[in-house]
C-alpha cells in the first residue's frame, strides 16, 4: 500500500510541475504567474478541489506520441471565494503553450457541464497559444463544445474570463461569450488575425499590444472590461466582483454587512449640480456620496466614459449603477455608450440584481459618424434592455432629461418602478434655448425678444413639475435624501413580481 501511496504522491508532483521548471522559470521572467500560483490567489486558502490531473491527450501524430504531460495543460476543479462556490479552469502555458487539445477541451467542458447543473459560477483564466496543430480539426471541434456550453450557460450562471497571457484566433469567442473579460496590461492579448497576418492583408504595421493589448481592448474596442497592472491585482479584483452576483439566476445577490446608515442623509449633494446648466460635474462623486462606503466597482471604466456602469451596495445589497456622465460629452448617449449600458443592464436583469439609473441626458450624440455608425439601432439596443428588464428599477434624473434620450434612461414608460427627480431636474423634448429657436422661428432675429421666450420655456418647462403632474415622476426629492429613499424603495420592491410574455426569445436590435 506504502509503494501504491508513494507512486500516486510523484504522479501528483508531476502534474503539478506541469512543463517543467524551466518553463515555470521563463514564465515567472514574463512577469506572469503560473496556472496554479493564479488558483492560489484567485480561491479562498486549502479549497480548491482538482480534477482531471491525470488527463493526458489522445494524439499520435507528429510525434505527439511520445509526448505525455499529465493534465495536458489546462487545470479545473472547484473552490470558494469568500466561502461560496466557484468553479475554475486555468490554461497552464508551461505544457504545450497552453494549447488546446480534443482532451484539454473535454476538462473545460466537463467543468462547465458540473457547473450549470449545481449553479455556480465560472472563471476562466486564459494563457493559450490556442489551438494544438497537431490534432487538426479535434481541437477545432473542442473550440466549439466550449463556446456551445458558454451560450447555454448565459443568463443562467455568472461566467467570467481572465485573459493572462496570448488568446488569439478561434481562441477569443469563448471570453468573448462570457459577462465579464479582465486582462493584464503588457502580459495578455487578444485578436482573431495576429500583426503578422494583417501586416500581409492590410500593409498595417501593428505590434501585438496595439492590437489586442490590454489598453487597447479596455479603452478602443470594448472588448474588455477590466485592465490591470499584474496578475495579482486581476485576481483580486475578480474576487470583488464574484461578491456582487448571486450563484445562478434562481438567487438573489448576496448581502453584505455594512455599518454605512440606510438613513444617512449627503447634504453635499444639494449643491453638486452647477446653477449654470452647460457647467459638467462628475457622476462619479454622487454615486460614492449614495453607496455603502463610497465603494464603485465600475466596469469598462476606460471606455464610452459618457456613461458609468458598475456595482455599488445599499444597505448592504448589491444592485447595478448606470449613470450618464456630464463631465464627458456632455452626457450625451452614442453608439459605444448605448451598446456598453445596454450589455450591463441585461446581465444585472438576468442574474436579479436592481438596477439605480441616474439621469443627466441632453440627447443623443448628433453627427453624420454616428448616424452612419447606426446609432438608431445601437441606441435601441439600451431602450430594449431597460424595457425587457424585470428587476427592480429605480431612476433618478439629476438634471437633464431631454428628448428620446429622456425615453430611453429607464423612464416610467419602460416600466420604471420608481423615478425620482432632483429640483435641479429639466425633463422636456429639448433643450429650451433649440425649442424656442424652432417655436418662434419668426423671432430669430430679434435676439432679446429670443432670450425672453427661452426664459418663458425654461420656466414652464424645463423643470420636473410638467412630468409630476402626469405621474411620470412619482416624486421631487431633496438630492441629500436620495441614499435614504432609494434603500426604502429596494425593501419594497423585494418582493416585486414581473414576467414578460412567453417567447423562444426575443429579437434585441443587434
Amino acid at each position: 500500500m506504502q509503494d501504491i501511496l508513494e507512486q500516486l504522491n510523484q504522479k501528483r508532483e508531476a502534474a503539478r510541475m506541469g512543463g517543467g521548471q524551466r518553463r515555470i522559470d521563463a514564465q515567472h521572467a514574463k512577469g506572469k504567474l503560473t496556472a496554479r500560483e493564479r488558483l492560489d490567489v484567485l480561491l479562498d486558502a486549502d479549497s480548491f478541489e482538482e480534477w482531471d490531473m491525470f488527463v493526458e491527450h489522445n494524439c499520435h501524430d507528429f510525434g505527439m506520441e511520445q509526448e505525455h504531460i499529465p493534465g495536458d495543460g489546462v487545470i479545473i476543479g472547484r473552490g470558494t471565494i469568500n466561502g461560496r462556490l466557484v468553479f475554475v479552469f486555468s490554461q497552464d502555458f508551461t505544457v504545450y503553450g497552453g494549447s488546446l487539445s480534443e482532451a484539454h477541451a473535454g476538462k473545460i467542458c466537463k467543468l462547465m457541464d458540473q457547473a450549470m447543473k449545481v449553479g455556480a459560477p465560472v472563471i476562466g483564466i486564459n494563457d493559450s497559444g490556442g489551438a494544438r496543430i497537431q490534432e487538426g480539426v479535434a481541437s477545432l471541434a473542442g473550440y466549439a463544445e466550449v463556446f456551445q456550453r458558454n451560450v447555454m450557460a448565459s443568463g443562467v450562471i455568472p461566467q467570467i474570463s481572465a485573459v493572462m497571457g496570448p488568446c488569439a484566433g478561434g481562441a477569443v469567442y469563448s471570453p468573448a461569450m462570457t459577462d465579464f473579460i479582465a486582462m493584464v496590461r503588457d502580459t495578455s492579448y487578444m485578436f482573431v488575425t495576429g500583426p503578422e497576418v494583417v501586416k500581409t492583408v492590410t500593409h498595417e504595421e501593428v505590434t501585438q499590444e496595439e492590437l489586442g493589448g490590454a489598453g487597447t481592448h479596455s479603452s478602443t474596442s470594448g472588448v474588455s472590461d477590466m485592465a490591470f497592472d499584474d496578475d495579482v491585482d486581476a485576481l483580486r479584483r475578480i474576487r470583488d466582483l464574484v461578491g456582487f452576483m448571486p450563484a445562478n439566476n434562481r438567487l438573489k445577490p448576496p448581502r453584505r454587512h455594512t455599518d454605512d446608515p440606510a438613513d444617512r442623509l449627503e447634504p453635499s449633494l444639494d449643491t453638486i449640480v452647477p446653477a449654470n446648466a452647460n457647467v459638467p460635474y462628475d457622476m462619479h462623486e454622487v454615486i460614492n456620496k449614495i453607496a455603502d462606503e463610497g465603494d464603485f466597482f465600475e466596469i469598462q471604466a476606460e471606455y464610452a466614459k459618457n456613461i458609468l456602469t458598475g456595482f455599488a451596495r445599499m444597505d448592504g445589497n448589491p444592485v447595478g449603477i448606470v449613470a450618464n456622465q456630464p463631465a464627458v460629452l456632455a452626457g450625451c448617449l452614442d453608439i459605444n455608450s448605448s451598446r456598453k449600458a445596454a450589455r450591463f443592464v441585461r446581465f444585472c436583469d438576468a442574474f436579479n440584481i436592481p438596477i439605480v439609473t441616474l439621469v443627466d441626458v441632453p440627447g443623443f450624440l448628433p453627427g453624420t459618424a454616428q448616424e452612419y455608425g447606426g446609432i438608431i439601432k445601437h441606441g435601441a439596443k439600451l431602450l430594449y434592455a431597460y424595457a425587457e428588464a424585470t428587476v427592480p428599477k429605480i431612476t433618478i434624473i439629476t438634471r437633464k432629461a431631454y428628448g428620446g434620450a429622456y425615453d430611453v434612461m429607464a423612464s416610467k414608460h419602460l416600466r420604471g418602478d420608481i423615478n425620482y427627480a432632483w429640483p435641479t431636474a429639466e425633463i422636456a423634448v429639448m433643450g429650451p434655448k433649440g425649442a424656442v429657436e424652432i417655436i418662434f422661428r419668426q423671432d430669430k432675429g430679434d435676439p432679446e425678444k429670443i432670450e425672453q421666450r427661452t426664459e418663458e420655456y425654461r420656466q414652464k418647462f424645463a423643470n420636473p413639475f410638467v412630468a409630476g403632474a402626469k405621474g411620470f415622476i412619482d416624486d421631487v426629492i431633496q438630492p441629500r435624501s436620495t441614499r435614504k429613499r432609494i434603500i426604502r424603495d429596494l425593501a419594497m420592491l423585494a418582493t416585486k413580481e414581473l414576467q414578460n410574455p412567453w417567447k423562444k426569445h426575443g429579437n434585441i436590435p443587434l
